[in-house]
């Protein structure tokens, strides 16, 4: 977080912010309506969200934790609130949002909460990737008593963050094909990636 910038987040924030199933429940209700998390209900990102809430469902059904972390977690002393910035059409957000949460299951010390991006731009704009973009999802990692920052996490594992960055950022290769190779890599890293970043981190926000 830029330590210049305030840190916005209230508890008002926290109070009105989504449980995991009341934020799924938000996305499957707008979908009856024809609509997104955002003002763009565009067909494209209507089917974005559709597949996004497969993608969420399957890894609600299928996702296993870490033992070492399972550890972790189950143990944890200092409790916390992990918030994330999120929308139902964002890809990442769907292959890594469910890990999050059955992590935060397994802790009685962390208590997960969503927000949607665009209704908490003073959030989003205290935690841009690389000072400049408004990648999601990001968890922020808060003291549960003070609010206090400890952290923060996103938009996807460093070890495809930099190759997918490259490719989209490269003129020469199409992006559509770039989302691809990213979905393809969720699919087989299982997860794995998301659970070894947030358990180095987790020693950290002690």
């Amino acid at each position: 977080m830029n330590t210049d910038i305030i840190n916005p987040i209230t508890q008002d924030t926290i109070d009105k912010a989504y449980s995991y199933s009341e934020y799924t429940n938000l996305i499957l209700k707008l979908l009856e309506e024809g609509r997104t998390t955002n003002d763009d209900n565009s067909e494209s990102m209507l089917a974005y969200t559709r597949l996004n809430m497969q993608r969420s469902s399957r890894w609600d059904k299928r996702a296993g934790i870490d033992d070492e972390l399972r550890s972790i977690l189950e143990n944890y002393p200092r409790k916390m609130i992990w918030l994330v910035l999120t929308e139902g059409w964002c890809g990442d957000a769907s292959q890594i949002i469910p890990f999050l949460h059955k992590m935060a299951e397994l802790s009685p010390s962390i208590h997960l909460k969503l927000i949607l991006r665009d209704e908490y731009p003073e959030v989003m704009d205290a935690f841009l990737t690389d000072g400049v973009s408004r990648s999601i999802p990001k968890l922020i990692a808060l003291d549960q008593e003070t609010l206090e920052v400890l952290g923060s996490w996103g938009p996807r594992p460093q070890a495809i963050q930099h190759s997918y960055m490259s490719n989209i950022r490269n003129p020469e290769f199409d992006n559509e094909e770039a989302k691809k190779q990213l979905h393809l890599w969720y699919a087989k890293d299982k997860g794995v990636s998301v659970q070894e970043e947030l358990a180095e981190l987790l020693l950290d926000w002690k």
